[in-house]
């Protein structure tokens, strides 16, 4: 067979051989080195959500665990309590009642929940709900700031135990499960992304507000966390542990004593006192304020008061926990080497989480929770998902919610601190749920227009609200009735909760039956489903209760 005439600069014909002088250049296919195959579990991981590493290890990690959920704690405490009416005194004693629910509720989730390596903290949702009952009391109409904020405090209370039976409904009927199955790849990439990227006003906004500790803590933690590793490592191995898993409570140290020593040096002396409250670290007096020892007992502050309306707006909130806690759950399993949790292990999950609200509701704290974001980032920059560490960290929580002085310590650290911390995580989250795309087809049209537009109204509707309630003092929801404007409000305030329900709707709708392989259904339904011969036999390694409960419980209550 003759040689065939090439023109030049057009590639020749497939299975022919390319002439000579162009070898060199055609060796592999355009893109080839750019290709990855997908993988279901990250392979640096250096322990997943059933192994351990030493028991001082744990304990360290651990500690970091509770600092960081300690972070936005505070901050969501020092929005809530001053609309309410309460002082340092009050601030100290509910952020006392938060870490002592959250460690109930974290243990509880990692027993007998979801068993994954998940934080349940105190969740930005009820904050409309909250200071929407908060404004319905006058100041005028009490002796004292206090005495309104106790009263706020118990109808706050009252919502939350009734609003919490729609989480106990959802859970334990199975709906939810229901729900889930109906989940693909092309849903929780958009909805784990916004996760992540939704509480972005917590992350440099807040750094920017004391930027000469904020910026210098990002700076360093990014330096010490991931370059420090790179040069130290020939010195020994042991150095690149140390770095990736530590180096976050070396950076707090450092930075918290560095604006210990502006404190001191007078720095913010003659500043404003919106400066001061975000730079000083004796600003905060919950040192001062807090109990030496305190037990968040039922009904602290006195007994509930129910109210229709406050109990209606306050399912908005407790929906919208829903939710995100589902969302980041799946970042979760992500990042702790476990598969994607199945449908009946979110439902429980979310019974479990009504349970947990209803707790808060009698202990005195006033919202209820959700997953921890932070906590799943950490879980990423640490590698390590081990479940342990977090049933570890609710000793912390605990110990440090009874014994009021000692956690006031670690509460007084300057916030712009923990924002700074916060942009790393929150970004590590949002980047997991990109990696869920892998799974479906990147090159189909339908799902980039269901990603792409999920993602973006997952951030621009809550972006609308949070502008509105800015200027306006209240959301854009103005009906006659109350409650149904909290629902709203929280509801579209709420990124991924809109994400969900768009690429929800979006990719159910159209011609789901005829796109299924496209969807990720192939890789992502065993998972999800329970029947056998079915569903990914791992699923039961990762998600069985740590004793033989089938024995006693029948199969279709689990």
């Amino acid at each position: 067979m003759g040689e065939m005439n090439h023109q030049p600069g057009v590639p020749p014909p497939v299975g022919v051989p390319p002439p000579m002088g162009m070898q060199p250049m055609m060796n592999a296919p355009v893109g080839a080195g750019a290709m990855h195959q997908p993988y279901e579990q990250f392979n640096q991981l250096n322990y997943c959500v059933h192994s351990n590493p030493s028991w001082v290890q744990v304990a360290g990690l651990a500690f970091l665990h509770y600092l960081v959920m300690l972070g936005s704690t505070v901050m969501l405490v020092s929005i809530i309590v001053p609309a309410m009416g309460g002082g340092p005194g009050e601030k100290a004693r509910v952020i006392q009642a938060f870490l002592f629910v959250s460690g109930i509720n974290t243990l509880l989730q990692t027993l007998v929940g979801t068993r994954l390596p998940t934080v349940m903290n105190a969740s930005f949702a009820f904050v409309v709900p909250v200071l929407s009952i908060a404004r319905q009391f006058n100041t005028n109409d009490f002796e004292s700031n206090h005495e309104r904020f106790v009263h706020t405090m118990r109808a706050t209370q009252g919502a939350l135990i009734v609003a919490s039976i729609l989480n106990m409904i959802l859970g334990y009927s199975r709906a939810w499960g229901a729900f889930a199955k109906k989940f693909s790849p092309v849903i929780m990439t958009p909805v784990v992304c916004v996760v992540g990227l939704g509480l972005f006003q917590i992350g440099f906004p807040q750094v920017g507000k004391c930027v000469e500790i904020g910026l210098p803590m990002l700076i360093l933690a990014i330096v010490v966390q991931q370059y420090a590793p790179l040069y130290f490592r020939h010195i020994h191995e042991r150095t690149t542990f140390l770095f990736e898993r530590y180096s976050l409570l070396l950076c707090i140290g450092i930075v918290w004593a560095f604006a210990a020593i502006l404190t001191a040096a007078g720095a913010y002396n003659h500043v404003s006192l919106k400066t001061q409250q975000h730079c000083r670290t004796d600003k905060s007096f919950l040192i001062s304020s807090a109990p030496w020892i305190k037990i968040s007992y039922p009904f602290h502050w006195g007994p509930p008061i129910f109210t229709a309306g406050h109990s209606f707006g306050m399912m908005g909130a407790v929906l919208v926990s829903s939710f995100e806690s589902t969302g980041a759950h799946f970042a979760t399993a992500r990042l702790a080497g476990a598969t994607p949790p199945p449908a009946h292990v979110l439902t429980r999950s979310i019974g479990l989480q009504g349970i947990g609200i209803f707790l808060a509701g009698l202990c005195g704290a006033p919202a209820g929770s959700s997953v921890s974001v932070e906590n799943i980032g950490l879980l990423g920059l640490t590698k390590v998902g081990s479940r342990r560490v977090i049933q570890i960290s609710t000793g912390f929580m605990i110990f440090f919610s009874i014994f009021g002085k000692f956690g006031a310590f670690f509460a007084s650290i300057p916030l712009p601190i923990f924002a700074a911390i916060y942009c790393i995580l929150f970004g590590i989250v949002a980047a997991v749920g990109i990696s869920f795309s892998q799974f479906a087809n990147k090159n189909s049209m339908r799902n980039i227009y269901i990603i792409g537009l999920s993602l973006f109204l997952g951030i621009s509707i809550p972006q609308y609200f949070a502008e509105y309630t800015a200027s306006a003092g209240r959301g854009p929801a103005r009906t006659n009735a109350g409650w149904f404007n909290d629902i709203i409000n929280t509801v579209f305030a709420s990124g991924p909760t809109v994400a969900l329900i768009v690429a929800s709707l979006l990719d159910n709708t159209l011609e789901p039956r005829a796109n299924e392989n496209d969807r990720g259904l192939s890789w992502f339904t065993p998972f999800l489903r329970r029947r056998k011969g079915y569903s990914d036999p791992r699923n039961e390694e990762f998600y069985s209760y740590p004793i033989r409960v089938h024995d006693f419980v029948p199969h279709r209550f689990l």
